[in-house]
């Protein structure tokens, strides 16, 4: 469940009908594409965390494949990507709820918001869990109710709808209204709705049977998303006509209001909420850990190190909140300069973890076959799938960076994947002239 709510979010319920304009039905593709490339990374991260399971995973992991630096880069890169994305969803949340009170100003919902979900991060690891636990059953439940009632109203089941067969996906400029370029197009504009389900790995490495958690989730979370978004998808372009829907609202409201569904945009509102603080609880949890890991490997602050008696590394959890909090204050004052900045510097990160949990997994299971050991949890199609995984993964980048509107969040990206680097450098030298000393 954690590892389904970690990917089911705000991105889908909303974001998607983006993608929708750019590839008409031909969206559907999209999404099978973006998930399968899901499905190859959570299979490599997969084979990894079961031969070392750690909160660190990918960054332990390309430790493990390519040396410290690229555990520093790797796990600084991915805590920066989580602590500003806690700033988006604290504010959307507020934004929600301050439309129902409008009495009550944004930033004491983001203070609120911010304050309850670090305490219960503060608290037992079990705390965490139930609570994700909970908000993804809503996520999930919204979900597969809408693959219900969808299904129900495509052959006419319900009250008031009729069978439309496939009439809107074969309307209106056919399956591919934009060709195989629109199908392209959505699947960049979909492909990071798919992230967050790595929070499985982090997950499980706490649980009481790590190898056990890691095998059984890895194999259950992909298919189920590949289910709920491909499935969702398809429903949404069967029962309306694509180029009715309108890019910044919910297709999913738009559904349930076409079938007769009473108060359809405050319901979806609700789901929307959950699936906001589902992503802050998890990304909060993320970043502690992930910077816990670090300075375990003397890469961050020896003073991170401190847990409670709970086991909770409770500085780290802190450390990552205030983050959070400075940056949703950047996003109140300066919506527009500083934290729009923040926003392209980490924008790309996702799929530069991606790339190294590729590269990592490629090199580690070379090393294990060389030693003759076989994996608990195996990639598909070794060295093909990860090899063609990683060529996809750089066909995005490049094309990231060839488009005016995302070329800014590569380029911060870059420059901040340098400037990490060196730090890494700096680090490493360091640490050579002390040993050295010794």
């Amino acid at each position: 469940m954690i590892g389904l709510g970690g990917a089911i979010g705000a991105g889908l319920f909303v974001g998607s009908g983006a993608g929708i304009a750019v590839a008409g039905p031909g969206i559907v593709v999209s999404y099978v594409l973006a998930g399968l490339l899901m499905l190859a990374v959570m299979r490599m991260l997969g084979e990894m965390s079961a031969a070392a399971p750690s909160t660190g995973t990918f960054s332990l992991h390309a430790e493990r494949a390519f040396g410290p630096w690229a555990g520093f880069t790797v796990g600084w890169l991915y805590w920066s990507l989580l602590v500003v994305v806690l700033a988006i969803e604290a504010t959307g949340a507020a934004g929600i709820v301050h439309a129902w009170i409008p009495g009550v100003a944004t930033w004491v919902w983001v203070l609120l918001f911010m304050a309850v979900l670090t305490a219960t991060n503060l608290a037992a690891v079990g705390a965490f869990g139930e609570a994700e636990f909970w908000l993804a059953v809503l996520k999930v439940g919204a979900v597969v109710g809408f693959l219900v009632l969808g299904s129900l109203a495509l052959f006419g089941l319900l009250p008031g709808t009729h069978a439309v067969g496939l009439s809107n996906v074969t309307g209106h400029g056919g399956m591919l209204p934009a060709g195989w370029h629109g199908v392209l197009t959505g699947t960049l504009a979909v492909l990071f709705s798919f992230g967050g389900a790595e929070i499985v790995a982090v997950a499980a490495a706490e649980s009481d049977d790590p190898v056990r958690g890691i095998s059984r989730s890895m194999r259950s979370v992909v298919w189920r998303l590949m289910l709920f978004y491909v499935g969702s998808m398809a429903l949404i372009v069967a029962l309306l006509p694509w180029n009715e829907l309108k890019v910044g609202e919910s297709p999913y409201t738009a559904v349930l209001d076409h079938i007769g569904i009473p108060a359809a945009a405050q319901l979806m509102n609700v789901v929307v909420l959950s699936a906001l603080l589902s992503a802050l609880n998890a990304n909060l949890y993320s970043a502690s850990r992930m910077v816990h890991s670090l300075a375990r490997r003397g890469e961050a602050p020896a003073g991170l190190l401190k847990v409670s008696g709970r086991g909770v590394p409770r500085r780290a959890v802190l450390a990552s909140a205030a983050f959070g909090f400075v940056s949703v204050l950047l996003n109140l004052i300066w919506p527009q300069t500083v934290f729009l900045w923040m926003l392209d510097s980490v924008g790309a990160i996702g799929l530069v973890v991606w790339i190294s949990v590729g590269m990592s997994q490629l090199r580690l299971r070379a090393r294990m076959q060389r030693d003759a050991e076989r994996p608990a949890v195996p990639m598909w199609g070794f060295p093909y799938v990860t090899l063609l995984a990683l060529t996809a993964m750089a066909a995005v980048l490049v094309l990231l960076a060839a488009d005016g509107s995302t070329r800014p969040e590569v380029v911060g990206t870059g420059l901040l994947t340098a400037a990490v680097l060196v730090a890494a450098a700096v680090r490493s030298h360091f640490s050579r002239r002390a040993t050295a000393a010794e």
